[in-house]
């Protein structure tokens, strides 16, 4: 089966999203109208991620948020950094970005929970980062006037390059200083 890394290639680099292995096989199951074996998927996917390891490519395929994507090498950081520089108009605000850790961390969390964790108001923050579509709305909480439940969304695992909340930093692996206040130097 020479030809199927080479359709599940072409399925991956038209997926705006990070692709998921069952949705592939949904695809070529349709295409082939016959079942695609998920062995046989695998090993095209191995095949790729392989092939794109090689030097000659500035992108690799990489397992993300769940699913399948092409993105850049980190040898090519600075010329993207100066496109997304250009492009900072897409970036979070530093109140985008608490109001994100605080979901991110807390979920599922009302909106209330996470401004008496910040200590103002964050209607505005909640808005846009659902307009960006990094958090998602999960439900309604049963506590008095039921308030919205928020988390975050896949778009949050593909923004930060991470395959599940279990993948962000936790406090543990933050260092502590060397010396603290009142304590003696050796």
């Amino acid at each position: 089966m020479d030809f199927l890394p080479r359709h599940i290639e072409a399925l991956i680099f038209c997926s705006p999203a990070p692709l998921p292995k069952a949705e592939i096989q949904k695809c070529l199951s349709e295409m082939f109208e016959s079942e695609v074996p998920g062995e046989h998927i695998d090993e095209a996917l191995a095949q790729l991620i392989k092939k794109y390891e090689q030097d000659e490519f500035s992108f690799s395929l990489e397992k993300i948020a769940g699913g399948y994507q092409f993105l850049t090498k980190p040898a090519y950081q600075t010329s993207i950094a100066i496109l997304l520089k250009q492009q900072s108009q897409k970036r979070l605000s530093t109140a985008q970005l608490e109001t994100l850790s605080i979901i991110a961390y807390k979920q599922p969390v009302t909106k209330g929970e996470i401004e008496q964790i910040r200590g103002v108001n964050s209607d505005y923050s909640v808005q846009k980062l659902l307009e960006k579509e990094l958090i998602e709305i999960k439900g309604k909480s049963e506590q008095i006037g039921r308030p919205m439940i928020y988390g975050t969304s896949p778009k949050f695992m593909e923004y930060f390059g991470i395959n599940s909340i279990q993948d962000l930093p936790q406090p543990k692996d933050f260092s502590q200083p060397d010396n603290q206040i009142g304590e003696e130097r050796e």
